[in-house]
């Protein structure tokens, strides 16, 4: 039986279009990117990467894709604000969000989307 436990991992997800995905991974969210002919490459702390590829009929996520662990959501917010970063307000249900679009549960978090409409969030792990 194959064995994964000794292969290297890493998540992938579409965009519709890859210039817009890497001036807001690289410049909006100041990610290390690297750009390849199958897309783009997202490198994180410990070498963790996470693939991006075009996909002409993409259709966004409708769950959360990628999640960033920050010190202190609300400063965070704050700043991605500034940057023009768009948080999701959510009035109903259990997931209810103040009027910055954080959720103060456990985890305090607050969702936003990529130029392609997928589903990010910063989260405080404490």
């Amino acid at each position: 039986m194959t064995n994964f436990n000794n292969t290297k991992a890493f998540s992938s997800f579409s965009v519709n279009d890859l210039e817009k995905a890497k001036e807001f991974y690289g410049q909006t969210l100041g990610l290390e990117v690297s750009e390849s002919e199958e897309g783009l490459s997202l490198h994180f702390v410990g070498g963790n990467e996470i693939f991006v590829y075009p996909k002409p009929d993409h259709t966004p996520a409708t769950f959360t894709i990628l999640n960033f662990a920050v010190d202190n959501v609300e400063k965070t917010v704050d700043d991605l604000t500034q940057l023009g970063v768009h948080f999701q307000i959510y009035r109903e249900d259990e997931l209810k969000t103040d009027d910055k679009g954080i959720f103060h549960g456990k985890p305090k978090i607050a969702w936003f989307k990529d130029p392609a409409g997928n589903f990010l969030s910063i989260l405080e792990m404490k």
